[in-house]
């Protein structure tokens, strides 16, 4: 990198710096998470994963990405990984009698991660589709929501529908759920006669913050739970709101190697503690009771492939 570059790199994180510290000041950033809730262990689920063969004696091994909030970020220790997914894989670690062990990964690493024997689960807002279970099991607890945010004074309408999103510059993930659909809906555009969207990926969070306050981009489309968090600042708003698949629904869930023997264990662990009340707890303190389920299921059908 140059010197005028690094300048320019330099000049973007500090005009952003107040924004991403503001994105992570709500929230039990504590490292030893004194509100996190804790289950007890769970004969039946113990009982169910007994021909698992986990990693490490007593430990559950689970996979997360750590990023943003309210989903999973650092702690003040900035090594602790703290948010709803991190909750979620406690109650099931405590629910199966074992300590729980986070391990950081990309997001693009889960899958050969998890198929390489590195974690036990994944707790990473993974969704359910039907390409992915074919190489893997799911144990849901959460409803997928996917929200398109624009500039707080964007003059785009409200999207509802394909036709809504045709002629757009949208940012979004490569290799998850809703570039795919974005995906099939430009398909679709483009029979119909409609402009083409352009995508756009970015890797860093900032820059695609900049992005979109600078008109590089039009719209950001990923979990709405990330999004909304980040939009307390008033700088972008909700544009639309869809469940799963727009239209279709899906869910997010603890996932697992295919045939291992844990899914059931996990599903049984996650609906133990929806009956008790600590699921709830979980949701509720990451502002996330809007996507609560009110049953967790093994399996389940998933986002149908392109």
């Amino acid at each position: 990198m140059n010197h005028r570059r690094k300048i320019l790199s330099a000049l973007v994180v500090a005009a952003l710096l107040p924004l991403a510290a503001s994105a992570q000041s709500v929230g039990d950033l504590n490292p030893e998470q004194p509100g996190r809730p804790r289950a007890q262990k769970l004969d039946e689920a113990i009982k169910l994963a007994k021909d698992f063969k986990f990693l490490k004696e007593g430990v559950l091994v689970v996979g997360t990405s750590v990023g943003r909030l309210p989903l999973a970020a650092y702690a003040t220790d900035t090594k602790t990984p703290v948010g709803n997914a991190p909750d979620i894989a406690q109650l099931v670690a405590d629910s199966l009698g074992r300590k729980l062990e986070l391990v950081p990964t990309n997001w693009a690493d889960w899958p050969l991660g998890l198929q390489s024997g590195k974690f036990d689960v994944v707790v990473s807002n993974v969704t359910v589709t039907e390409e992915r279970k074919e190489k893997f099991d799911f144990s849901t607890y959460r409803n997928d929501q996917l929200g398109l945010y624009v500039k707080s004074d964007s003059k785009i309408a409200p999207i509802k529908e394909p036709k809504d999103i045709a002629g757009l510059r949208i940012i979004v993930t490569a290799s998850t759920n809703q570039e795919q659909i974005l995906l099939r809906w430009n398909k679709q555009n483009i029979a119909a006669g409609l402009k083409p969207i352009e995508l756009q990926y970015y890797d860093d969070d900032v820059v695609q913050r900049l992005a979109i306050q600078s008109g590089r981009a039009d719209a950001y489309v990923g979990p709405n739970a990330l999004a909304a968090y980040e939009a307390r600042d008033g700088k972008t708003r909700l544009a639309g709101l869809f469940s799963g698949g727009w239209p279709l629904n899906a869910e997010i869930a603890v996932t697992s190697r295919k045939g291992s023997g844990i899914a059931e264990a996990v599903t049984v662990a996650l609906n133990a503690q929806i009956k008790n009340g600590n699921y709830a707890k979980a949701l509720s303190r990451w502002n996330l009771s809007s996507e609560a389920i009110e049953v967790a299921r093994t399996n389940p059908p998933g986002l149908p492939k392109n």
